[in-house]
């Protein structure tokens, strides 16, 4: 008598479970800070008309791909406490195909923290859903309090930010090499559980006060039972319109657009928020009902432009270490005016033309060939020159979306939100092997990623043309 088996279950795909996460916890935040309900409502208002009355842009989306992930397009962050903490969310982050991306410093701008990003690297999977988080570890070392400092780590190493359940599901895809569908679902609603807001302090009043006073953001992480989720960031088309629009919707931005100047040619990272919410927490007690407020969340916008190689980003950092070296925008904004201006002029030195920027080396593009070029190939000798295939047509070029971050314009919207006049300089200064170890990875090199991509469209469009085997370099 034959005996039948039942068949295994299929795994789902790291980019399905990332994009029900992404829904999961785009409810659980929308439920939690209202107001971004609003700013999502604002933000499809402002891209639907850019790309009503711009045809130009809406093409050039749809030829990368990426016209279809705008809607869903987020990014999260979270900052965590321990070594442990940050392995496994590593680990947690590969269940739905989310890798560590790039090292970033936020201790020389004053905060006590160093990141990375877990997001997607691979192309198709980033137009699927981009969901991107940035994370960081708050840099105990830091805090020059011996007794507040010991204090901090004790508190930290008795909490566990994880379900159970949820670490079970992350070994069970380590050792399997997957989740089903009912396993993924599962998954989702645990690992949500890390980043959902607790309005219950794991400390005392007094205890909150000394970590409040040391940094707003170390009372932040070492305060509560895990990371919260402390915003939620959509991608808009045009944050100037967005900026100009928020106070329509009883939102108030910060004073000034964090990043580089309004351009034709967009580039690396346009990012604004509203202040951060005065929520009510319950602090740890003798009666257990000790009420005060806590302000750590908030509302972000962020605007993508074109990645830049190393040539263009140093130039960038010069010049905006130009301006923000001369020109301080206070609390009250009152110098918002003056530092756009003064950015815009500085900011005359970077091109504004795609090709100018391509041709100096000074920004990364996807290349493709096109349909005339593609039909000359099969009639005639192509010239041997990519440059000149560009000239005539045969080959096209559109920018690659920076899909990082910024370490200035991250410490800033941190401290527009937990307060700008709160200012530390930290004598320590970079560490990230100690990030890395903490980590159990080695971080990617964001500029290598973007220059393999970059690389490998060319040779695929140059195979396409039958020139397989050209030489690169004469294309940046």
């Amino acid at each position: 008598m034959s005996r039948s088996f039942p068949m295994p279950q299929a795994f789902v795909s790291p980019d399905r479970i990332r994009s029900l996460f992404t829904e999961a916890m785009s409810q659980m935040y929308r439920a939690e800070v209202p107001q971004y309900g609003t700013l999502i409502e604002l933000v499809a208002d402002v891209n639907a008309g850019c790309l009503e009355n711009d045809p130009d842009l809406r093409e050039r989306l749809a030829q990368a791909g990426e016209l279809e992930r705008i809607d869903v397009e987020r990014h999260g962050a979270i900052r965590l406490g321990t070594a442990d903490e940050l392995f496994t969310i590593r680990r947690l982050f590969a269940v739905m195909g989310m890798q560590p991306v790039g090292y970033y410093d936020l201790s020389v701008a004053g905060v006590p923290v160093h990141s990375t990003s877990f997001r997607p690297i691979d192309e198709a999977a980033l137009n699927v859903n981009p969901f991107r988080v940035f994370t960081s570890l708050l840099r105990l070392e830091l805090i020059e309090d011996e007794g507040l400092r010991g204090e901090a780590e004790a508190i930290l190493a008795k909490r566990r930010i994880y379900t159970p359940r949820a670490v079970a599901l992350i070994e069970r895809h380590e050792q399997n090499g997957g989740l089903t569908e009912a396993e993924a679902t599962e998954f989702v609603a645990e690992a949500l559980e890390t980043f959902r807001w607790h309005g219950e302090a794991t400390v005392s009043a007094e205890t909150y006060k000394r970590l409040h006073d040391a940094h707003r953001l170390i009372a932040d992480v070492v305060s509560f039972k895990g990371p919260h989720i402390n915003h939620l960031t959509p991608r808009t088309l045009d944050i100037d319109a967005v900026q100009a629009r928020m106070p329509e919707r009883g939102i108030t931005p910060k004073a000034v657009i964090e990043g580089p100047p309004r351009r034709h040619c967009d580039i690396l990272l346009r990012q604004t928020s509203f202040k951060a919410l005065e929520e009510t927490i319950a602090f740890s007690g003798d009666d257990g009902a000790i009420q005060g407020t806590h302000t750590a969340r908030f509302g972000e916008i962020e605007q993508r432009g074109v990645a830049l190689t190393a040539k263009g980003r140093a130039l960038y950092d010069r010049l905006l270490a130009s301006v923000r070296g001369e020109v301080q925008v206070g609390a009250g904004g009152a110098k918002a005016g003056a530092y756009d201006d003064e950015l815009a002029a500085r900011f005359k030195a970077l091109p504004d033309s795609w090709d100018e920027l391509r041709r100096a080396d000074l920004a990364f593009f996807r290349y493709a060939a096109t349909p005339a070029g593609i039909a000359a190939a099969a009639g005639s000798m192509l010239p041997g020159d990519p440059e000149a295939l560009i000239a005539k047509g045969y080959l096209a070029f559109t920018p690659i979306v920076y899909e990082d971050f910024l370490p200035v314009s991250a410490a800033g919207i941190f401290q527009s939100n937990l307060g700008t006049d709160q200012q530390q300089n930290y004598a320590t200064r970079s560490n990230r092997d100690a990030f890395e170890a903490a980590l159990g990875a080695t971080v990617q090199d964001e500029l290598a990623l973007y220059a393999e991509r970059q690389a490998a469209s060319l040779e695929s469009a140059l195979a396409a043309l039958d020139l397989a085997g050209l030489p690169l370099k004469t294309v940046a």
